[in-house]
């Protein structure tokens, strides 16, 4: 039994690069979704200059906040010296969606939230769960996803953010 468990894990874990692999390349979606305050945000007109981090978080996914929490202390850093702009995109449906207005100003979070409550822009990106975090370059191209989150996967992410930066110089 525990080998064969050990084997879907493995493959678990195999198919999981793979997607991340090809999930880069792509161009970002263009989905209407609505910020907290309830507008109507197009993912395709951002209009946001330099890189973009695209995080898919719930309220009920602990290292979803967990991530969110710990990028927040590092966030006006990031943004002083790449000029990046993080989006949070909540997943949470109907019946958990009221809780997220609460949990971003009980936290302070400076990030845009955006809410996807029917999954939307959630299969337009191929997210299957969460965290899932992308970056975006300028033009729009998905340059990096990570899925998933342990302690100092956001320094994995700032390296990236620095590389997609010395790249567009």
């Amino acid at each position: 039994m525990k080998r064969i468990l050990f084997i879907f894990s493995v493959i678990a874990i195999c198919s999981t690069s793979f997607a991340q692999e090809h999930e880069t390349g792509k161009k970002l979606p263009s989905v209407q979704l609505k910020d907290m305050d309830g507008h109507s945000v197009n993912t395709g007109e951002l209009g946001l200059k330099g890189p973009v981090v695209i995080s898919f978080w719930a309220t009920w996914c602990a290292p979803c906040k967990r991530e969110l929490n710990t990028i927040h202390e590092l966030y006006t850093d990031w943004q002083a010296e790449t000029g990046v702009t993080l989006i949070a995109v909540s997943i949470d449906d109907e019946k958990t969606k009221n809780q997220v207005p609460v949990y971003v100003n009980g936290k302070s979070w400076d990030y845009l939230v955006l809410m996807d409550p029917n999954g939307d822009f959630k299969r337009a990106m191929g997210v299957n769960n969460v965290p899932h975090t992308f970056l975006i370059d300028e033009e729009g191209n998905i340059v990096y996803s990570h899925n998933n989150y342990a302690p100092g996967d956001e320094e994995k992410l700032y390296q990236e953010i620095l590389s997609l930066k010395e790249k567009s110089k």
